[in-house]
């Protein structure tokens, strides 16, 4: 049974998520499908994830969000709400803009917002470190997770529905508006005041050595680097799959629409359902149990993908693949993230768990780009084993390598 006060976090907690992941989800999904409506080039449109590289990067500037503040707002909350109120200005100047007379500096301004979604990450993501008991934790990722995978589904999907019934102003209001209400839970939070604490106080930030010197400590206690390179293999592995998988639907014959129900919707509830479990499994079973149920979960989805390969899947087994993929991903996403807060120091919360968070998306990031060469060479099948490999090696550390609190 989930305490009042518990609730309370939660319900915070998943207002901030969703409202965060909406502007980025409609960046990424939705805006390429209404550019090459519009005649833009595949260049140009392959170009634009380069506007992604804050998610990625926002490890760099972390630090700043842990040691400056205005605190009277509260630490993390005024960073929360300055970068939100940040990223629904630039929401609503986007919406006054030609796309195709005005690119470049749409383009500009989609850098701008990328950065605002990236620093509230950062605080939102400290903010629950604070506020999450270790016990609370599992179930706190779950409501991550959830919200999440609410932002992709409405910023995403649901956006595309508006643009093309409202057109591009009304529904980039309306996109504005839902954040401004989404900020009313962490106005209504009070922050308890931040503690002092020597990692912080000792520490000249302006100096760039000492600047510095807060990444090494984290990535010097024992156990981090090797916690890192898990991470990094986890990414590498379920972007690597997931990225020809796809593909494979369109080779095989699937449309843009069965291929968006699918995986939008379906994928997504399936998803939300994998983080539900792994919420209730972490507290019971423990963190390593739980993520090594999770990557043998993964490893049936990978074996899964085989039989595409051999021909086009009826839906039923279509249907099955998918909903393995998002449900062990959404295992994996919550037993990881429940992992990365434990291993995150509460001064340095956001600094710690950005770190981790950056190694995941580096290897997804890079596998995917190498994703294309490496099919053309091996095929879909070769991908497909070499996830497995990844995967394989993935859960021979954690079991072999991986040492967790008591839980």
């Amino acid at each position: 049974m989930i305490s009042r006060n518990s609730f309370g976090k939660f319900s915070l907690l998943g207002s901030l998520y969703i409202s965060q992941s909406l502007p980025f989800w409609f960046l990424y999904q939705a805006l390429p499908v209404l550019l090459r409506q519009q005649g833009t080039s595949l260049e140009v449109i392959g170009l634009l994830n380069l506007v992604m590289a804050p998610m990625i990067l926002k490890f760099l500037w972390s630090p700043l969000i842990d040691h400056y503040s205005f605190t009277k707002w509260g630490h993390y909350r005024f960073w929360i709400i300055f970068f939100q109120l940040w990223v629904v200005s630039i929401t609503v100047i986007c919406s006054v803009l030609n796309l195709e007379s005005q690119l470049p500096l749409f383009v500009f301004l989609l850098v701008l917002l990328a950065t605002g979604c990236a620093s509230q990450d950062i605080a939102t993501d400290a903010l629950a470190l604070h506020l999450l008991k270790p016990q609370e934790r599992g179930m706190g990722n779950a409501v991550q997770g959830i919200g999440v995978s609410l932002g992709k589904m409405m910023g995403g999907g649901g956006m595309l529905i508006l643009l093309n019934v409202w057109g591009w102003i009304p529904s980039l209001l309306l996109l504005a508006t839902v954040m401004i209400v989404a900020l009313l839970p962490v106005l209504a939070y009070r922050e308890a005041p931040r503690k002092s604490s020597p990692l912080v106080s000792t520490i000249n930030i302006k100096n760039p050595q000492e600047y510095l010197s807060l990444f090494l400590q984290f990535c010097q206690r024992p156990g981090i680097a090797l916690w890192l390179i898990i991470l990094g293999l986890y990414g590498a592995a379920n972007r690597l799959s997931a990225t020809m998988f796809q593909l494979l639907l369109v080779d095989t014959g699937f449309s843009v629409s069965d291929i968006g129900i699918l995986f939008g919707i379906f994928g997504q509830s399936m998803m939300m359902l994998g983080t539900l479990i792994a919420g209730w499994l972490i507290p019971r079973w423990g963190r390593q149990r739980s993520l090594l149920i999770a990557s043998s979960c993964s490893l049936a989805c990978l074996l899964s993908y085989f039989f595409l390969t051999f021909g086009k899947a009826s839906p039923l087994m279509l249907y099955g693949i998918v909903g393995l993929a998002f449900f062990s991903t959404g295992m994996m996403v919550t037993a990881s993230f429940t992992i990365m807060m434990d291993k995150s120091r509460l001064e340095t919360a956001g600094t710690d768990y950005t770190i981790q968070a950056s190694l995941i998306g580096l290897g997804g990031i890079l596998s995917a780009a190498l994703s294309g060469f490496l099919a053309d060479i091996v095929g879909y099948r070769g991908v497909f084993a070499t996830s497995i490999l990844l995967l394989l090696i993935y859960s021979a550390l954690v079991t072999k390598r991986l040492k967790l609190a008591p839980t």
